[in-house]
Formats: structure tokens, C-alpha cells, sequence
């Protein structure tokens, strides 16, 4: 069976639910629309509104430290800007992120969920033309980059360490099935395609205690980057490309995987 895309996601807020896509239309040089646009951060720390570049992901609140965040089930509405949770199938917040009331009732909402002091909120990251994704710190160019994650690879580590791993641990925009485990990472410096999408490898995506979180639930429940470590001697899981020739990626689209590049 050709190797081909099994899932796609966008991750409108840093840290939240996934959200699963049939298709998405994809520009050169830019990541997923939507993706990590918006983020939670720290009161107090490197992020101030007109920020002009990347900052460390732990100036944001994130399941590297905020584990229950994954006990919240979100979805944010990209073009009406109103977003949701849920917990436990109750709707929780419903607040519209285009007005100062939905940004207040966010902000309110999450100092609760996080425990912050009285009188003190997360401030609520959104700058035009940025995204805060993990490799933002890098450069401009980097923060476009799309994450992949090969689910061959995921169900290698599961075997190996006889526990049952949700490849959504690892928030990837695009997940492939059909690899050999671990030969994704002969992308890296590579040119390939999916459908009639043209992407370069760029990097391992190496692996964070974010990935220790069990999906839905909050529960810091498997030490990931660890395992990874003891079992194959690196932390990565799943790699960055860039977009080199846009069009729209179909779920189910197959790869095509072209010369290496210097």
C-alpha cells in the first residue's frame, strides 16, 4: 500500500484540542492556516502585544507544565471566531474571541482552569502574520513549517514499550501511514510530495514532556521523551517540512518522495 496521509489537523491555540480537517489549502513558504495562531501567555513574561519575533514555548501555557489542558475539550471557529469547551461533554465556555467580552470571559476562564493568583490572568497572544509553533523561536522562516509524524514510528514505540501510545501526543499537522517505522526521517533534506503539494524536509522534530500527557484526559501518564531516549538512543519523533509548491492536501493523499537536496 502507498505511503499517503491518514489524517490532518490544525491546532488554532497553542496547547488545545486538535482539530481534525478533511482537506486544507496550503500556500509556499507558509504553514497551516490557522495553525497556532492564537496562544495563552504567561502574565508578566517575554510575550508583550506587537511581539515581532519567536519566543520560547514556555513563556505560553502548555502541556509541558499545564498537563490538565488536555482534559479540556476545545474548538475554535476560525472564521467567526467563536470558541468552545467542554469537559466531559459539557459545554463549559462559549466566548467570541473578535470581541473584548469573548477575550475577557477566555481570559477569566483559564485563570481558573490554570489556578492563578487573584487578579491575574493569561494574556492572550495574537499578533498579525505570526504563529507561536515550537519552532517560532528559530527563525520567521521555521515558524511556517508543517509537522509531520509517521504512525508507523508510533506504533513501533507502543510495541516496544508495551503501552498503548495516541499518535495525537505528538500534535502533528499531518500524519502519514504506509512508512516503515522510522524512515521518515530519510525525508529530512529531501523534496517530496503529497498529491500535487511539494514539500521539503527541514528537521527531527525532537520531543518535549508535552508528549508525556495522555490526549483527553490531563494524565501525565508516559514518559515519552525518556522511552525514546532508552529505546532508540535520540528523542524525536516525527519531522518539519516547508512548503515548496502549494495546492490543496487531501486526506488520503499519496507520497511521492523526490531527490535529496544539499
Amino acid at each position: 500500500m502507498a505511503a499517503r496521509v491518514e489524517g490532518l489537523f490544525v491546532y488554532p491555540v497553542k496547547g488545545m484540542t486538535p482539530q481534525p480537517l478533511t482537506h486544507v489549502d496550503l500556500t509556499a513558504g507558509c504553514g497551516v492556516p490557522f495553525d497556532r495562531t492564537i496562544a495563552l501567555a504567561r502574565p508578566g513574561g517575554a510575550y508583550e502585544p506587537g511581539l515581532g519575533h519567536g519566543i520560547s514555548k514556555r513563556e505560553f501555557f502548555v502541556l509541558v507544565a499545564e498537563a490538565r489542558l488536555a482534559g479540556l475539550s476545545t474548538h475554535l471557529e476560525p472564521t467567526s471566531g467563536v470558541y468552545t469547551v467542554d469537559v466531559r461533554g459539557h459545554r463549559v465556555l462559549t466566548a467570541d474571541l473578535g470581541t473584548d467580552g469573548g477575550l475577557a470571559e477566555l481570559r477569566s476562564f483559564y485563570a481558573r482552569v490554570l489556578d492563578l493568583p487573584p487578579g491575574t490572568e493569561p494574556v492572550v497572544a495574537r499578533e498579525p502574520g505570526r504563529r507561536f509553533t515550537d519552532t517560532a523561536h528559530g527563525s520567521d522562516r521555521a515558524m511556517e513549517f508543517v509537522s509531520f509524524v509517521n504512525l508507523g514510528s508510533v506504533r513501533d514505540l507502543a510495541a516496544r514499550v508495551g503501552h498503548d501510545v495516541d499518535p495525537l501526543r505528538f500534535r502533528a499537522n499531518v500524519h502519514l501511514e504506509g512508512l516503515a517505522a522510522w524512515s521518515e526521517f530519510d525525508l529530512v533534506d529531501r523534496e517530496f510530495t503529497l498529491g500535487d503539494v511539494r514539500f521539503r524536509g527541514t528537521q527531527r522534530t525532537v520531543r518535549c514532556a508535552a508528549t508525556e500527557v495522555e490526549p483527553g484526559t490531563g494524565k501525565r501518564d508516559l514518559p515519552v521523551p525518556q522511552l525514546l531516549s532508552t529505546t532508540y538512543g535520540h528523542e524525536s519523533m516525527g519531522f518539519y517540512a516547508e512548503v515548496l509548491d502549494g495546492g490543496t492536501l487531501h486526506d488520503g493523499a499519496e507520497l511521492t518522495v523526490g531527490e535529496r537536496v544539499a
